[in-house]
C-alpha cells in the first residue's frame, strides 16, 4: 500500500483536495468525503488499484485560521488526559463506597457523600 499526503483547505462551498506528490487537486463537498476524494483521484491519475492506496490528510489555513491540526491534537490530548482522570475518580469512588460500606454507612448517605445518587453507590457497593 502506499501512502499520500494530501492537504485540505476550504474554498466556498467546497473543500479542495491537494496532492502535492503527484501535483494533483481534487475537491469534495464535504470533509467526509475529501480522503476517498483523494484516493480516487491518485488511482485513476496513477492507474492502480484504490485498494492500494492509503491519504493521510492535513490542514491548511481555513478561513484564515492556521495551526488546525495543532489545535485538534491538543483538544484529542486532553480528551484522552480526561478520560484517565475520569477512570482514576471512578476507581476512588468505588473504593470510598465500599470502604463506607464496610463500616456500615447507609447506601444513601454513602450517596451523598459522594455526590451521587443513592441508586448509584448501591452500584458501586456492588460491584466487584
Amino acid at each position: 500500500m502506499t501512502t499520500y499526503e494530501a492537504t485540505v483547505i476550504r474554498d466556498g462551498k467546497w473543500w479542495m483536495v491537494s496532492i502535492p506528490a503527484i501535483d494533483g487537486l481534487t475537491q469534495a463537498r464535504r470533509l467526509s468525503e475529501a480522503t476517498d476524494m483523494a484516493r480516487e483521484y491518485i488511482a485513476a491519475s496513477q492507474d492502480i488499484a484504490i485498494e492500494n492506496v492509503s491519504v493521510t490528510l492535513h490542514f491548511g489555513p481555513i478561513g484564515g485560521l492556521r495551526n488546525i491540526e495543532d489545535r485538534v491534537a491538543t483538544i484529542v490530548d486532553e480528551r484522552n488526559r480526561a478520560a484517565e482522570l475520569e477512570r482514576a475518580a471512578s476507581t476512588q469512588s468505588t473504593e470510598l463506597a465500599r470502604d463506607l460500606a464496610a463500616v456500615n454507612v447507609p447506601v444513601r448517605d454513602i450517596g451523598a457523600i459522594l455526590g451521587i445518587s443513592h441508586q448509584r453507590a448501591h452500584q458501586l457497593i456492588a460491584t466487584r
